[in-house]
């Protein structure tokens, strides 16, 4: 049974990590106006890339953009949260005052409408489910809840582990390095990223529309954070399997929670202070803190 649960965790970890990047297509279409020619190379979607609504609805009008921005009466519709869209033409209008380009979608059901580019795109989000896992976590709601229960799961594993005196990653360390050695790839992953949208944002916006978890097809600077992404994983798995025959299950178990605590916990960490600048000297000091401090536990 041991064996079963410690599998189970790996196939889990396996399987969030390794989330397929495809895409489906609602349509093709073969017309592109000089608009959307024209648009293709300052934007990051282009003809044919299909989108999902992320809101309660949005409202696409069925007639040509210059008849609204005219004032002429013109009919619209709705269309329904977690409802596909595909982009079928590009348009734009330099006399509109509140958005110059248009976007006209065509829904699920064939129907064609046009919206503006800014109200479409902080209503919908790309149907690649690693865009969608990126809008998730970059919702500040969302990141301020991880936070709380980040913080409270580890002082309440921490508090644990002092009563029952288990070994605990820095602290009681077990003889594996591999514990420290994911430490230090999540703190120089979640510093890589916080740099990413500083230094890369164009750069992390073509990620963020053309997603793929294979290293060498990617630019070479989100190459290496793809790369530090499989290393978690391969280092986690090889941490998960080198626990379990060093501790006994509980302790095991316990040792792995705090552990992910520590990491979750270094994450937020990370990401944050290096939008200050202060992770970079951070990083450092953490990775010689770490790495000496298992040489001297297990000398």
């Amino acid at each position: 049974m041991r064996n079963v649960y410690f599998a189970i965790i790996s196939l889990l970890l396996l399987a969030m990590t390794t989330t397929s990047c495809y895409r489906e297509r609602l349509h093709t279409f073969d017309e592109n106006t000089e608009d959307s020619v024209f648009l293709e190379g300052s934007r990051h979607y282009s003809v044919g890339y299909n989108f999902i609504v992320n809101s309660d609805s949005i409202i696409l009008i069925s007639q040509q953009p210059e008849e609204h921005v005219s004032q002429l009466q013109t009919d619209s519709f709705s269309i329904p949260y977690n409802q596909q869209l595909a982009v079928s033409d590009i348009h734009i209008l330099p006399q509109d005052s509140i958005d110059s380009v248009w976007v006209q979608v065509v829904s699920e059901k064939g129907r064609l409408g046009w919206i503006h580019e800014k109200e479409l795109m902080t209503s919908v989000v790309p149907t690649d489910p690693i865009s969608q896992f990126i809008m998730f976590f970059s919702h500040s709601h969302v990141m301020l809840a991880i936070i709380l229960v980040v913080i409270m799961s580890a002082i309440y594993i921490m508090r644990l582990s002092n009563m029952r005196n288990v070994p605990l990653v820095h602290l009681r360390d077990i003889d594996s390095f591999y514990p420290s050695l994911l430490c230090i790839i999540v703190a120089c992953s979640a510093t890589f990223y916080a740099s990413l949208q500083m230094f890369g944002a164009e750069t992390w916006q073509h990620f963020y529309y053309h997603p793929s978890i294979n290293p060498f097809i990617m630019p070479p600077i989100l190459g290496v954070f793809i790369s530090s992404v499989w290393a978690m994983l391969i280092v986690g798995i090889a941490t998960v399997d080198d626990v379990r025959h060093k501790l006994p299950f509980e302790e095991a178990i316990l040792y792995l929670f705090s552990l992910v605590g520590v990491c979750s916990l270094l994450y937020i960490i990370f990401s944050i202070s290096t939008l200050y600048y202060v992770g970079y000297p951070l990083l450092g000091a953490y990775c010689y803190y770490a790495v000496t401090k298992y040489f001297r536990n297990n000398a």
